[in-house]
């Protein structure tokens, strides 16, 4: 049964409810240890000048519920693109919402309102199986690479997105998370 939901910039009244949800759903997923780490990651992204709040992002139900949530944060690659290139990092939808097309629709009205901001790409780390569909492809093919401390299962698994036609043709480096002392 689909449900009445809405997509909108976060609130200052889910501000703790969307870390409560996301340390939920990816200690389900992958254990405790990954629900607190990726917990104090949205804690750090938003203490940090990477953070834009209007790509804070929730999925609320027609009570006004938490459903679901995704976070684009600026992004750099080697000191560049900061103000070009964003980070979609997590993206979380409670375990019994899920399948039901809300983290299709938390990204595509983020890529939206990052146009609109000016920013002209997007990248992520995951399961290609969860992002291809929404336009990622391999980074690698864009000439941006996993840093050596990064351990992906297969390199296909960092990707790439134009929200502006050409915008990777400009960009390439290197994807260093040690900026972030949670990633540490």
């Amino acid at each position: 049964m689909e449900i009445k939901r809405t997509i909108k910039s976060i609130e200052a009244k889910f501000l703790l409810p969307a870390l409560e949800l996301v340390e939920d759903v990816f200690t389900k997923h992958s254990g405790a240890e990954e629900g607190k780490t990726v917990r104090s990651l949205v804690e750090e992204i938003r203490a940090k000048k990477y953070y834009v709040p209007e790509l804070e992002l929730i999925a609320t139900n027609s009570q006004n519920g938490l459903l679901g949530y995704a976070m684009f944060s600026r992004f750099h690659l080697e000191g560049k693109y900061e103000n070009e290139l964003l980070l979609l990092s997590p993206v979380a939808v409670k375990t019994e919402f899920q399948r039901q097309h809300i983290s299709k629709e938390l990204i595509e009205f983020g890529f939206e309102k990052a146009k609109r901001l000016g920013f002209k790409a997007v990248i992520v780390e995951g399961d290609p199986r969860n992002y291809t569909s929404r336009g990622f492809q391999p980074s690698h093919r864009f000439g941006i690479t996993a840093g050596s401390a990064m351990h992906l299962p297969h390199p296909d698994c960092l990707m790439a997105m134009e929200l502006e036609r050409g915008a990777l043709s400009k960009m390439s480096g290197v994807v260093d998370y040690s900026f972030y002392e949670t990633l540490r």
